[in-house]
């Protein structure tokens, strides 16, 4: 199948370029170094690749993502990491096979991980970010109140959310350390083997943790591109040109049902947007496009962006080689 057969707006992935962001993340940190973050791709067949290039354990970030992942054969080691207030689902994952780590941060989620009838936790530490997690003066107390309910504590995560997006590197590595200081004392008063943390714009200067989380790497977005990574944009949507305007500009149909908008608007190659309303990219070019002609749109956020489609298209020049379901959509 060719790209110009495809239906508009559609997801796809440079073979290419994913194969480089694959390779030039796992020579920086191979092995079990990486816990990549399937929240950013939601798909298991990509998951697969990262299997490939020697990445046996995930972060997830819904209970359906972990039952996804496992249901599809990748259950070696899942960290859902995130907190829930009820984990029968997760329990019953992890009785069927699969190894099932529960990031907790309270009295009350250490008891739903252990009435749920999951085994294993890692304690959720602020560090810094207004989210999840718990005090790092805490984090002992709140291990020893898991381990007293029967629970294997594997050690402590946090994640500096506040600072893996700072377009300036040396401001990402300023303040990386400060977060990290309080997740390293944390995890003196918790033990365990894992101190789990980062993220793609932090992923090789975050030198505290154990294993990094990063997931945006693989595909990559605009707000990740301005940090001048070695990573290299894959994920592209196609959109048909359906209005244009003599006036100096065109309408493609891709639009807030089919982007993250969170991180601002999205790129048309060769183009300047607009704004975007609910089916449609308002954008200017030089020369302006033709009505039917096909355009390529950059996400400013990949994570939501791949949440919006069914699937995604691996591409290799106008051809299609493979087609993957985003099969961990939804809760």
């Amino acid at each position: 199948m060719r790209i110009a057969e495809l239906t508009t707006p559609a997801l796809l992935v440079d073979r290419d370029a994913f194969e480089h962001n694959l390779t030039t993340m796992a020579a920086a940190l191979p092995g079990a170094r990486l816990r990549p973050h399937v929240k950013a791709h939601k798909t298991t067949a990509l998951a697969r690749r990262q299997v490939d290039a020697g990445h046996p354990g995930f972060t997830c970030a819904t209970i359906a993502e972990v039952e996804g992942m496992a249901r599809a054969g990748l259950g070696e080691d899942l960290l859902l990491a995130n907190e829930v207030v009820d984990a029968r689902r997760l329990g019953a994952v992890a009785s069927a096979g699969a190894r099932v780590t529960l990031a907790v941060d309270s009295p009350e989620t250490v008891r739903a991980a252990a009435e749920g009838g999951v085994r294993e936790v890692v304690i959720d530490v602020n560090v810094g970010l207004p989210r999840c997690g718990c005090d790092p003066t805490h984090a002992g107390r709140l291990a020893d109140q898991a381990r007293g309910a029967g629970l294997n504590v594997r050690g402590v995560m946090g994640y500096e959310g506040h600072v893996v997006g700072l377009e300036s590197r040396e401001e990402r590595a300023k303040q990386v350390v400060p977060s990290m200081e309080q997740l390293v004392d944390a995890h003196h008063r918790v033990g365990g083997e894992l101190i789990s943390a980062g993220g793609t714009g932090t992923y090789d200067l975050n030198i505290w943790a154990t294993e990094i989380q990063a997931g945006s790497y693989v595909l990559m977005d605009t707000a990740y591109g301005k940090l001048d990574l070695p990573f290299r944009q894959a994920l592209t949507i196609l959109a048909t040109v359906i209005s244009v305007n003599a006036a100096g500009w065109a309408v493609a149909d891709c639009g807030l049902k089919a982007l993250g908008m969170d991180h601002g608007n999205p790129t048309v190659l060769g183009g300047d947007v607009w704004f975007c309303s609910d089916e449609h990219i308002t954008f200017s070019s030089d020369p302006l496009p033709a009505v039917g002609d096909r355009i390529r749109v950059v996400p400013a956020h990949v994570d939501p962006t791949v949440a919006y489609h069914e699937r995604m298209h691996l591409t290799e020049g106008d051809e299609i080689v493979e087609t993957w379901a985003v099969d961990l959509r939804g809760w």
